[in-house]
């Protein structure tokens, strides 16, 4: 079976039940869940809410970030989904888990998965906020 067990865009809520159960193994000792939510502010600005959108290429990039994370770390098993669309306060924008033998091992490639994920797959956040004004993050 796989390392990476789910890595997907998605238009539609994402299931924490889901990537947990993706990323269990009876050799995992643990499991480090992340999620990622729409939070009510950005840089002392109040946010109302904000959409997401990707490149055609990003589910692809999404899974070549998971196999890079598998190869680097000792880990069990990658899951992990990301949002596309329209989002509210408090929705959640990614889901991942990650299971190893050891916590710290899980810990380590769910942070570098995150990061990893933030810095090179093609996702656009466009914020909105109190007020009516905009702007999109990572459209550089």
């Amino acid at each position: 079976m796989s390392v990476i067990r789910l890595a997907e865009m998605r238009a539609e809520p994402l299931s924490i039940d889901e990537v947990r159960a993706a990323a269990a193994d009876p050799a995992a000792g643990a499991i480090v869940l992340f999620l990622g939510t729409v939070r009510d502010h950005d840089h002392g600005r109040g946010v109302t809410g904000l959409s997401y959108s990707a490149h055609t290429s990003a589910a692809a990039e999404l899974s070549r970030v998971a196999e890079k994370i598998a190869a680097s770390h000792r880990v069990c098993a990658i899951a992990v989904t990301h949002r596309v669309g329209d989002l509210r306060l408090g929705d959640l924008a990614v889901v991942a888990a990650v299971s190893a033998a050891h916590r710290g091992e899980a810990f380590a490639a769910c942070e570098a998965l995150i990061d990893e994920l933030k810095a090179t797959v093609p996702i656009w956040k466009h914020q909105f906020f109190d007020g009516g004004e905009s702007e999109w993050v990572n459209s550089a």
